[in-house]
């Protein structure tokens, strides 16, 4: 194995642009999280195009469930980046889950050897559901895809900064 490349617990070896941990690559897939309790919502974006586009919802009732998901998602798209979303209060104050999606992120870096991103994901879940409700998708039929799309929020949030 080049001393450039990681790897998956499976084995599996990363794409070298994902590789140093210190810097941000210019091209390739990034996964979006927003980290949640019971949920994870995931969306997928490239670099050079700059665009986000929800892609799924992680459930599990273990975290080895929920790794071995968030696993098979990172061996399919191969990012070159991941953005978790870190929430915070309206004024900028760290919010209840902030410990809990930085440690989040740190199990992704560690595990995987990725480079992770954290993004302010201030009213990304509300932006998400005003985002459905304008494509006609309201009440519960919301839950299915809620995660996904504040996901997109986040990950497109960080697109636009780049």
């Amino acid at each position: 194995m080049k001393s450039e490349e990681k790897r998956l617990s499976s084995g599996e070896v990363l794409p070298p642009d994902s590789s140093p941990l210190t810097s941000h690559p210019v091209r390739g897939t990034v996964l979006g999280f927003d980290f949640g309790i019971k949920r994870i919502g995931v969306a997928v974006g490239e670099l050079e195009l700059g665009l986000a586009h929800p892609l799924t919802t992680v459930l599990g009732e273990s975290n080895d469930q929920r790794f071995g998901a968030i696993e098979a998602l990172l061996k399919e798209w191969r990012p070159a980046l991941v953005v978790v979303g870190l929430p915070a209060h309206t004024d900028g104050e760290e919010h209840e889950m902030s410990a809990r999606c930085r440690r989040f992120a740190h199990q992704l870096e560690g595990r995987f050897g990725l480079k992770v991103v954290l993004v302010d994901e201030r009213h990304s879940s509300t932006a998400a559901s005003e985002d459905l409700n304008e494509a006609g998708v309201r009440g519960r039929k919301q839950k299915a895809v809620l995660d996904q799309v504040a996901a997109q929020r986040i990950l497109q949030s960080y697109l636009d900064g780049q």
